[in-house]
C-alpha cells in the first residue's frame, strides 16, 4: 500500500465520524512528507524540536504542525512563530514558556494539557491532582497568549485491549469533567487526542476526536538521529 493510499483509506474511516487525523511524521523524510500532503493530509505531528523546525522550513506553509513529542522548555522560542497545537503540555512552568513566546510572536498558542492515564515511568504527563492545581492557580489566569483546547494522553503499552480501553475511558471522564468544571461556556475547549496507530479504533470508540497516527499511514519507523539545538 502507498502513502497516498493509506491516507485515503484512513480518511474515508475517519471524516465520518468527525475525527481528526494528525499524520506522525518523525524521522520520515520530506519526500514521505509530500507524498500525504499531495493526498490531501494538512496535520503533521514531530517529537522533536530542530526536526519539526527543519520540516517547517522545507514544506509547504500551509501545512498544520502538531508537537507531540516532550517539550523543554527551552525550545520553545525555536517553535513559537508557527506552531499550531502543542499537544504536550505537562507543567504550568512550560505553559507560562509558551505564553511568553506566544506574547513576543503577537501569536496565541493553541495548546492541549498531557494527562498521564498510564502511569508508566516513562511517560509524560500531569496526573488527575495536578491538572485541577494548573487550572485552578492564580498563575494560569493571568496567561492570555496561550489557549488550552483539551486534553491528550497515551495509552498504557499493552497488548491488554481492556487495560488499554480502561485508560481511554478515565480520560474522557475526565475531559468531560474539566469541560463542565472549568470550559463551560468556551466552545474551543474540543479535543481529545487520544489513539495511535497501535490503538487507535479503542480510543475512538471511547470518545477520541483526533488521533496521531504514524506507521498506519507510513509503514514501520526508521530511526535517524538529529543534532539538539
Amino acid at each position: 500500500m502507498s502513502i497516498t493510499a493509506n491516507i485515503q483509506d484512513i480518511q474515508q474511516e475517519l471524516q465520518p465520524l468527525g475525527v481528526t487525523l494528525v499524520t506522525i511524521s518523525k524521522t520520515k523524510p520530506n519526500e514521505d512528507i509530500l507524498e500525504a500532503y499531495e493526498a490531501g493530509q494538512r496535520i503533521f505531528g514531530e517529537n522533536l524540536v530542530q526536526e519539526l523546525v527543519d520540516k517547517y522550513e522545507a514544506l509547504p506553509k500551509d501545512i498544520e504542525w502538531h508537537l507531540v513529542g516532550h517539550l523543554q522548555t527551552n525550545k520553545v522560542k525555536y517553535i513559537a512563530p508557527f506552531i499550531a497545537l502543542i499537544e504536550s503540555v505537562d507543567s504550568l512552568k512550560l505553559l507560562k514558556e509558551i505564553d511568553k513566546h506566544a506574547k513576543k510572536n503577537n501569536r496565541v498558542i493553541d495548546c492541549l494539557l498531557q494527562i498521564d492515564i498510564s502511569l508508566e515511568e516513562t511517560k509524560f504527563g500531569l496526573d488527575h491532582v495536578e491538572v485541577i492545581e494548573l487550572l485552578e492557580s492564580q498563575e494560569y489566569t493571568e496567561l492570555h497568549n496561550i489557549r488550552i483546547r483539551g486534553l491528550m494522553g497515551i495509552a498504557t503499552n499493552t497488548d491488554n485491549q481492556k487495560e488499554i480501553k480502561e485508560d481511554f475511558y478515565e480520560l474522557k471522564m475526565l475531559f468531560d469533567g474539566i469541560k463542565t468544571s472549568y470550559f463551560r461556556t468556551e466552545s474551543s475547549f474540543d479535543t481529545l487526542s487520544m489513539g495511535m496507530s497501535s490503538d487507535y479504533t479503542i480510543a475512538i470508540e471511547q470518545g477520541s476526536n483526533m488521533v496521531r497516527l504514524g506507521s498506519t499511514i507510513f509503514g514501520t519507523r526508521t530511526i535517524k538521529h538529529f543534532k539538539a539545538k
